[in-house]
């Protein structure tokens, strides 16, 4: 969390260093993001404290990569690494 870097929060990253992102309640609505960081959300959106809340994150902040749901049991899943078509980055920096 970039409030309070103790806390572990898990997020999706929706965006790249770069790349440009449409945002969902962010102060702008289009956010470049900058170099050495990512743009992550939750789930829910408009109910996730996310970058949305935040801004970009320092990729210094982030510790591991996601694979699986364990808990709870009747959950278990492998974790696939797909963005929701209406998430993808509007513009990447390549482009």
């Amino acid at each position: 969390s970039p409030k309070n870097p103790e806390q572990k929060i898990i997020k999706r990253v929706i965006a790249l260093e770069g790349d440009i992102v449409r945002t969902i309640g962010h102060k702008n609505r289009y956010v470049k993001v900058p170099r050495g960081h990512i743009w992550v959300e939750g789930d829910h959106h408009g109910h996730s404290f996310d970058s949305n809340s935040f801004g970009p994150v320092s990729l210094g902040l982030l510790h591991a990569h996601a694979t699986h749901i364990l808990w709870p049991p009747e959950r278990w899943q492998k974790l696939e690494s797909v963005l929701p078509p209406e998430r993808l980055p509007v513009q990447r920096e390549e482009e």
